[in-house]
C-alpha cells in the first residue's frame, strides 16, 4: 500500500492486538478520536486483517487502514495455539511495525502511537523514537487491574506466578483496591494455566512506559476500578467508551433491506421484546456437548430467539435439535443493530468486553455463560454489580456441561423479567438505567466525552513539547 497523505494536526498510528474484539475495540477508538476536528488515525494490521476487513483502506472519515506482512500466524488458528501466537505478536511484528512507520508521512512521527495492551513492541519502538505512547485495554478496568496488580494476590508454593487456589471465593478486593464483587475464582481457567498466565503478565510492565492508559469502558460502570488505577498507575487514564459503533446505527437504518441482512425482516415481525438474541463468541467455543445442551434448552424455552451460528460441521446438527422452535439461526449480523432492534428483550452471551458493553448501550438484560479470559470477571459485574444479568456458570454439573433444563427454564426467567407488568419487567427496568447512563457518558459533556477530549489534549502537549523517553 502507498503512504498516507500529510498528517492533519493530531495524527495517531494505532496497533490493535490481531483479534476480532481488540481489532474492533482499536478501530471504534479511531472513530472517535477521528470525529474531532483535526484528528485522524492510521491503523495498522496485518495482510490477513486487510482482508478480513474487506481491504479498504479509506475506512471511514479519518481512519485508514496500513498493513504489514502476515509475519504470525493465522487468526483462523490462533486458538490451537495461543500462547504461540501470543508470542509471534510480541516478538515479530516489532521489525514491520517499525519499517512501516518510516515511510509512513515521509517519515514524520506521529503525535502518538496507541497500542493494545498485548502489543508490546510497539511500546518498545515508541520508546526508541521518543513518540508518546498510549496504551488502549480491550479490556475492561477490572481485568486490567488484577494484571497489573497480580503480584499482590495469594499465589502457589515455589514463587510461581500461580493462583494458589483459583476455587477461592475469596474476594478479590480483599488484595486489590476498587474491585468489589469480583472473587479469586473468577480468574479461573485462564489463570491456572501457567502458559498462558505467563504470556499475560508479561505485557504489563510496558504499561510503565506509556504516557498514558485509555479503557473502551466508561467511567459510571466501573468508578471503582478507574479511581483507583487513577491513583496507582504512574500516567493519565481516560475512559472513552462505549467503544462500540454506535455512530453508524443511525446510518444503517436508511439502508436497504438487502444491505441490512434478510434477518431483519424477521426481527421486524415479532412481538416488542420477545426475542432472545444468542451469540457465544467468534473465538473461544463452546464444547459439542454444550452447545447440544443449548440447542435443547432454547427449543424447550418455548421463546422465540436468534441464534448467530457460523457455518461448520455443527450447524447443521443444531438446526437439527431446534427444529420446530420459535427460533432461526444466522451466520452473521450486525449486533449492535440487532441488540437495539425493539424486538430483542434479552441476550444469551459468552460475556466478551464488545458485547457486554453493546448490550449495555442497547438496555437489553444478559443471561451469561461466560468461558475463559476476562468473560467470567464480566460475568460477574453482570450479574452482581450491575444487576442486568442471569448466569449459567453456577448450574454447571461434575462434567462442566450446563443441560438443557437449566438451560431453557433461565431463559424463561430472563424473558420474563424483561416484560411489562407489575410483578416483573425489574430486569428491563434496571437494563434500561444502564443504558441511559451509557449513551450519557458519550453524549457532549458526558464523562467519556469529556475524556476523549482531555486524551487528545494530553497528546497534543507532548506533540508541542517533545519529551525524552527512557
Amino acid at each position: 500500500m502507498g503512504s498516507v497523505a500529510a498528517a492533519p494536526p493530531c495524527h495517531f498510528v494505532a496497533v490493535p492486538f490481531p483479534g476480532r474484539g481488540h481489532v474492533n475495540s482499536m478501530l471504534n477508538l479511531c472513530r472517535l478520536l477521528a470525529a474531532r476536528d483535526g484528528v485522524s488515525a492510521t491503523v495498522v494490521v496485518t495482510e490477513e486483517w486487510l482482508g478480513l476487513l474487506g481491504g479498504d483502506p479509506a475506512l471511514s472519515p479519518g481512519v485508514r487502514l496500513e498493513a504489514t506482512p502476515n509475519v504470525i500466524p493465522s487468526e483462523h488458528g490462533r486458538a490451537a495455539d495461543w500462547a504461540g501466537f501470543v508470542e509471534a505478536v510480541y516478538t515479530k511484528m516489532e521489525a514491520p511495525f517499525e519499517r512501516l512507520l518510516d515511510r509512513l508521512d515521509g517519515g514524520v512521527p506521529p503525535a502518538a502511537i496507541i497500542t493494545d495492551t498485548f502489543v508490546p513492541c510497539a511500546v518498545r519502538v515508541g520508546n526508541r523514537r521518543g513518540i508518546p505512547v498510549c496504551i488502549l485495554s480491550a479490556l475492561n478496568a477490572t481485568m486490567f487491574s488484577v494484571h497489573y496488580h497480580f503480584d499482590r494476590l495469594p499465589t502457589a508454593a515455589g514463587g510461581s506466578a500461580e493462583i494458589a487456589d483459583v476455587s477461592d471465593t475469596c474476594l478479590i478486593e480483599n488484595y486489590i483496591p476498587g474491585l468489589k464483587s469480583i472473587r479469586l475464582a473468577d480468574l479461573d481457567p485462564t489463570h491456572s494455566d501457567k502458559i498462558r498466565l505467563d504470556k499475560i503478565l508479561e505485557a504489563y510492565p510496558y504499561v510503565r512506559k506509556a504516557q498514558c492508559v485509555i479503557f473502551t469502558t466508561f467511567y459510571e460502570l466501573e468508578s471503582n476500578a478507574i479511581d483507583s488505577l487513577k491513583r496507582e498507575l504512574p500516567c493519565p487514564v481516560f475512559a472513552v467508551g462505549p467503544c462500540i459503533p454506535f455512530m453508524a446505527v443511525q446510518e444503517q437504518d436508511s439502508k436497504p433491506e438487502e444491505e441490512q441482512g434478510g434477518y431483519m425482516a424477521w426481527l421486524d415481525a415479532q412481538p416488542a421484546r420477545s426475542v432472545l438474541y444468542v451469540s457465544l463468541g467468534s473465538f473461544l467455543s463452546v464444547s459439542s456437548a454444550q452447545l447440544d445442551e443449548i440447542a435443547v434448552g432454547l427449543a424447550r424455552s418455548k421463546v422465540r430467539f436468534m441464534w448467530v451460528l457460523r457455518v461448520d460441521a455443527c450447524s447443521g446438527r443444531v438446526q437439527d435439535l431446534i427444529r420446530g422452535s420459535k427460533g432461526v439461526v444466522v451466520p452473521w449480523c450486525d449486533q449492535l443493530k440487532v441488540l437495539c432492534h425493539p424486538c430483542v428483550g434479552g441476550f444469551f452471551t459468552h460475556c466478551g468486553l464488545n458485547s457486554t458493553v453493546e448490550a449495555l448501550y442497547a438496555g437489553v438484560p444478559m443471561l451469561t455463560m461466560p468461558i475463559a479470559f476476562d468473560q467470567p470477571i464480566n460475568s460477574r459485574l453482570i450479574v452482581e454489580e450491575w444487576k442486568v444479568g442471569y448466569s449459567l456458570k453456577e448450574k454447571s454439573r461434575a462434567d462442566g456441561v450446563i443441560g438443557s433444563e437449566d438451560i431453557a427454564e433461565t431463559v424463561k426467567r430472563l424473558m420474563m423479567d424483561c416484560g411489562d407488568g407489575e410483578a416483573d419487567g425489574v430486569m428491563r427496568r434496571r437494563a434500561s438505567l444502564m443504558r441511559e447512563v451509557a449513551r450519557g457518558a458519550v453524549e457532549e459533556g458526558g464523562s467519556s466525552h469529556r475524556d476523549v477530549t482531555s486524551s487528545i489534549d494530553y497528546i497534543s502537549h507532548f506533540k508541542q513539547s517533545p519529551i525524552v523517553l527512557n
